[in-house]
């Protein structure tokens, strides 16, 4: 049975790049975000249902995703409808990835909701990626299209670092890389010794 370890943090905190140190390392990862793409491009599960919902989005690629998020911003009360629709689709792309790799002796589950959403109930074990407000702030306003507004708004959308910290099983610091390469390789070295212990 694998362990499965979720992986979460807020924007800008470096998920992305720790859950690569990852599968460097050869951690199968579940990327929740990617999944949502996959269902929403062409020939996707989610296509049919979102634009029974929404018509507009149907673009010829599959679902828009810039127009829904206009048309949710204009609608926010629809979020739910969407989230009943998508939520198991996406529930059922996870289930079919650990069918698929349940010889690995550990999964990673990359997850940026994951408390917000209750998925943290389905892990064996949480890794909560965390930085300084500032070096986050930082590597977020350097993004495209991003300022201070929008950051104001996601974080306000987000559980607070504190409170991701506070329920973590670990804490990967990413204020530099190899303090979180040090993390990851501590994190694996703690999993493969508890399930040494459990198999003697």
């Amino acid at each position: 049975m694998s362990f499965r370890l979720g992986l979460t943090g807020g924007i800008g905190m470096g998920k992305t790049t720790t859950a690569a140190m990852f599968a460097r390392r050869g951690v199968p990862v579940w990327d929740a975000d990617a999944a949502v793409h996959r269902l929403y491009a062409k020939g996707g599960a989610a296509v049919e249902p979102v634009a029974a919902l929404f018509p507009s989005a149907l673009g010829p690629e599959g679902i828009d995703r810039a127009v829904l998020k206009g048309l949710l911003a204009e609608a926010p009360g629809r979020l739910a409808q969407l989230e009943a629709v998508v939520h198991p689709l996406v529930a059922a792309d996870r289930a079919a990835f650990l069918a698929d790799r349940a010889g690995a002796p550990v999964v990673l589950l990359d997850i940026p909701l994951l408390f917000e959403t209750g998925a943290d109930a389905y892990m064996d074990g949480i890794a909560v990626v965390s930085a300084p407000p500032e070096i986050q702030r930082a590597r977020v306003l350097a993004r495209p299209g991003m300022d201070e507004g929008t950051l104001s708004l996601i974080l306000s959308r987000q559980m607070s670092d504190a409170d991701r910290r506070a329920r973590a099983t670990w804490i990967i610091p990413t204020d530099t890389l190899a303090q979180a390469e040090a993390a990851v390789e501590a994190i694996l070295a703690e999993i493969a010794d508890r399930k040494t212990k459990t198999h003697a």
